[in-house]
């Protein structure tokens, strides 16, 4: 469950229907030529369903011709079939294995199977062929960063920028992988070159506001006021300058009007997404009833290496970590996900989903599950003793971290249930967290939460750490010291200065965990009566 910033994955396909290089027809018919043609502006032009009909006697006439193969796999990815997309062009790539632009869209096309390493190599390929393209390594550059290489996207994307200063997204996206490496200053910086050559990227001001340390002028709501009243926006823009414009309208302390915008981006966006809260509810409480009775364990002393920081989105977990991370014995990991493929893999391998096998489980189950655990995470730690594992979404597996690391180390961030779930609402997430943008559905979410934490906290007492975040801004070094003596670690005064330490934070809370602790975060008495259906929704039977 990650809450990074709002980020398009898909690439850039560069020019993905011109010619480039050489003669893509060569071989063709001249009428197989007009065919390809056509197909091509079909493409261009987004119109699916018309290439696919003159597709049809072109791919009759040239089955194998590279060109061929590359414009059918375009229209397979844009209709979602990634696997026949990849394999269309590596059969074109088999013939021209040199064509930059077909190496291009096989990266865009890995990218989006998940398949990380290999579209990187696809993309470095395709630079490497097109040295004088800045496509390629635009999207090697978000490869990159969506794989956490922070570093190397910041390269990939510096050099993008070197081939053609113009190009927008580069920029926007620099700016980000900037937010991520802490460099504030930098990225607000890159972000405004943006909008004050493109006023009209809502993605631009989108970034802007994501940095929340910006403050929006009443010249900047007025711009981004005119984007949003664009008729001809697309469902990702019109939510981008939903969000940024509702920051905006805050900024200038107008909010009864940001919260009318913050409701209308936020029924958008959940119209693109699936989420079941009565199935959610239900899946938690038989995770809880898995979990009613002592079970077998792993040894006592497996997990040491671990912290598990976990909670609501927007619950102050990212501060709790990077105060962690300041600790000369503590790495930051961000949010992994390899707790949730261990999990999946046993339920694999035993043919049944999560929880219905962990009855069945043995000690030594439990400790085979622990040791993959560890030996999956080991490169987080580098030549730390511990890394803090702040996958969110590991409240629901408390019961199996329990089994399978009993020695690891479980804190549970919480915050204020009216200032969390409006934090939420505010907040437009990378991933695909569907019940954040309804406020009855993310009252429900709210409430299984706390529900099942109240549950682990009866069944394993003493064995996790509540960190409450208004008593942290309140006291922090009482509190500091109460997390690091939870955590058996000796205090240590680094941890006091959280906001110094240099490590990339990729969450939307990036550029907030780089200022000192600030009392006045907390906003939900400013939009008063406005909140009052989600005051009544938190306050429902859970």
């Amino acid at each position: 469950m990650k809450e990074n910033a709002a980020h398009d994955a898909t690439s850039e396909q560069d020019g993905a229907v011109a010619p480039a290089g050489f003669d893509r027809a060569a071989g063709l018919a001249d009428s197989g030529k007009r065919l390809l043609k056509d197909i091509a502006e079909a493409i261009r032009r987004q119109r699916t369903a018309d290439a696919e009909l003159l597709m049809q006697p072109l791919a009759a006439l040239a089955p194998n011709h590279p060109e061929v193969l590359r414009l059918r796999a375009l229209l397979a990815q844009m209709r979602g079939r990634l696997d026949e997309a990849a394999g269309l062009l590596k059969r074109g790539l088999e013939e021209r294995p040199d064509d930059a632009l077909a190496w291009n869209n096989l990266g865009g096309v890995l990218a989006d199977q998940g398949k990380l390493d290999e579209a990187i190599a696809a993309f470095g390929r395709s630079a490497a062929l097109a040295p004088e393209r800045a496509a390629p390594l635009f999207n090697l550059g978000r490869a990159l960063d969506m794989h956490g290489r922070v570093e190397e996207a910041h390269a990939a994307l510096v050099a993008a920028l070197e081939r053609d200063p113009a190009h927008q997204s580069a920029r926007v996206t620099l700016a980000r992988v900037l937010q991520f490496m802490g460099r504030i200053g930098e990225a607000e910086a890159e972000y405004r070159r943006v909008v004050d050559a493109h006023p009209e990227s809502a993605l631009a001001w989108y970034g802007l506001s994501t940095l929340r340390t910006a403050r929006f002028s009443a010249n900047d709501v007025a711009a981004i006021e005119r984007i949003y009243a664009r008729q001809d926006l697309k469902s990702g823009e019109r939510i981008g300058a939903g969000f940024a414009l509702a920051k905006a309208l805050e900024d200038q302390e107008r909010y009864t009007e940001a919260f009318a915008v913050l409701t209308a981006a936020n029924s958008t966006k959940r119209r693109r997404l699936q989420w079941d809260a009565r199935g959610f509810s239900q899946y938690v409480d038989i995770v809880a009833s898995a979990f009613s009775r002592p079970l077998p364990a792993a040894p006592a002393e497996l997990g040491r290496e671990v912290i598990f920081v976990f909670g609501m989105p927007r619950s102050g977990s990212t501060l709790v970590e990077q105060i962690l991370a300041a600790h000369p014995d503590v790495a930051g990991g961000n949010e992994l996900e390899d707790l949730n493929l261990v999990i999946e893999d046993e339920s694999k391998r035993r043919g049944k989903a999560f929880p219905d096998w962990v009855r069945e489980m043995r000690s030594e189950d439990w400790q085979r599950l622990g040791n993959d655990y560890v030996d999956r995470t080991a490169r987080f730690r580098g030549d730390k003793p511990i890394v803090v594992d702040k996958g969110l979404a590991n409240w629901r597996y408390v019961g199996a971290l329990r089994a399978m690391l009993p020695a690891a180390r479980l804190i549970n961030a919480r915050r204020d249930p009216l200032e969390n779930c409006l934090a939420c609402f505010r907040q437009s997430f990378a991933t695909e967290l569907g019940f954040t943008y309804d406020l009855a559905e993310l009252a429900s979410f709210w409430r299984d939460y706390d529900r099942t934490m109240r549950t682990w906290h009866q069944r394993f007492p003493n064995q996790i750490h509540d960190l409450v975040h208004e008593s942290l801004v309140a006291d922090p070094e009482t509190e500091i010291r109460r997390l690091l003596d939870f955590c058996g670690l000796p205090f240590d005064e680094a941890c006091l200065r959280f906001h110094e330490v240099k490590r990339n934070v990729r969450t939307a809370s990036a550029a907030q965990v780089r200022e000192p602790l600030r009392a006045d975060t907390a906003r939900a008495g400013r939009y008063g009566a406005l909140l009052d259906p989600l005051r009544a929704m938190l306050r429902a039977s859970g």
